[in-house]
């Protein structure tokens, strides 16, 4: 008896001995195993937002790489409500939103690659209640047209800026250009009679 029960003390110990020698080992494997997981997103999953966001921001467990980083946002006309690319920030990802988007059932999409290599891919609903306000339009100032100027009214204003000689002067004028023309005549008949006296 003794002999028997020395022996199934061996095995138990045998038995207990190796799980407790692996414990270490697994352990220390499971932070490799570890898959890379969305912690929060904002809106977050269900949400029910007043308003549509202006931006999409997801955080998760580990950073992200920037160049496989993708999220999209569809909105509830099944077009797509993304403003640009998104940008990465340690383990933030941000996606920027279209303005002026409608209320109903928004769906993010999102497929990353954390830095480690491991790739993350899922989907979650948000709503919103009312449609965003439309942007108030940019009021433009027209320009007042200059009047153009007519041919009458430049020649009036060269007219005008001509001023017109004085009465005087002009008979004074008259007059000279008389007396210089009845002058030639008066020269002109003495030479023809000193011709027909010699």
């Amino acid at each position: 008896m003794h002999a028997v029960n020395r022996r199934a003390a061996r095995v138990a110990a045998r038995c207990l001995v190796v799980p407790l020698a692996a414990a270490p080992l697994l352990f220390a494997a499971q932070p490799a195993f570890a898959h890379t997981d969305l912690v929060t997103g904002s809106p977050a999953e269900a949400a029910s937002e007043s308003r549509p966001p202006q931006t999409i921001k997801l955080t998760f467990s580990d950073e992200m790489t920037s160049r496989y980083a993708k999220v999209a946002l569809t909105a509830p006309d099944g077009e797509p409500g993304a403003a640009g690319a998104p940008q990465v920030t340690g383990r933030t990802v941000t996606l920027p939103v279209k303005p002026g988007l409608p209320a109903g059932s928004y769906t993010v999409g999102y497929r990353v690659v954390s830095a480690d290599g491991h790739p993350v891919t899922g989907s979650y609903r948000f709503t919103v209640e009312e449609a965003a306000p439309a942007p108030a339009p940019t009021p433009t100032r027209t320009p007042t047209p200059t009047p153009a100027r007519t041919d009458d009214a430049s020649r009036t204003d060269d007219t005008s800026s001509t001023p017109d000689p004085p009465l005087p002067v002009v008979a004074i004028a008259g007059g000279l250009f008389l007396l210089a023309a009845a002058g030639v005549s008066v020269a002109v008949t003495r030479r023809r009679r000193t011709r027909h006296g010699s």
